[in-house]
């Protein structure tokens, strides 16, 4: 009678870390998701100095640069397309690949982000959220895409209005599939897109 509370207590104390330590695991990795957006964002547009001076080249605007699909993905969450020039420097795309000229389309690096259902759960498995996808390109130009989380539950993208650049909202929902559900939301502005 007196060893049944304290292991009454030492139980739910564990639950409680355990719940705790998912919560933290999903904040980080909504952090790391949300940076790899921003960056793409801030990039969205780029022109490097050779490519801008040249009148042969098309121009795009700025649609084409940044593009939002509504309710395309997982639980009705949207994509976001990012099309930018390559710089002299070394550049990444979402997966931390070196972009060169051989990973863009008419000379354009394409990043792009989704939710779809979780690939490694089999049908009729009960599932946690999504799984953020990360589109590139490969080394021959074709779409590339790779898992970079799972645990999402939707993905939103707003436009809102700003002064200087477009600015974007983005609203990540995170799931464990069970009693954890966390909102994490940031906004990026574009650096390239007037």
């Amino acid at each position: 009678m007196l060893v049944a509370p304290l292991i009454k207590n030492s139980g739910e104390l564990i639950s409680k870390q355990i719940q705790q330590e998912k919560s933290q695991s999903l904040s980080v990795e909504a952090d790391r998701a949300l940076e790899l957006m921003g960056r793409a964002i801030r990039m969205a547009g780029y022109r490097n100095a050779q490519s801008f001076n040249k009148s042969a080249k098309k121009d795009y605007s700025a649609n084409e640069y940044i593009q939002i699909e509504r309710h395309r993905g997982y639980q009705g969450s949207d994509s976001l397309l990012v099309k930018h020039e390559i710089s002299r420097g070394v550049d990444f795309d979402c997966i931390g690949n070196a972009l060169s000229k051989e990973r863009t389309k008419n000379n354009l690096a394409h990043q792009g982000f989704l939710v779809e259902r979780q690939a490694s759960a089999s049908k009729g498995m009960k599932v946690n959220g999504g799984s953020l996808i990360c589109q590139s390109l490969d080394r021959q130009g074709r779409i590339q895409n790779t898992t970079l989380m799972n645990g999402v539950n939707h993905l939103s993208f707003e436009a809102l209005p700003a002064s200087i650049g477009k600015a974007f909202r983005i609203k990540l929902v995170m799931t464990d599939g069970g009693f954890i559900h966390r909102e994490f939301e940031r906004t990026f502005v574009t650096r390239n897109l007037l």
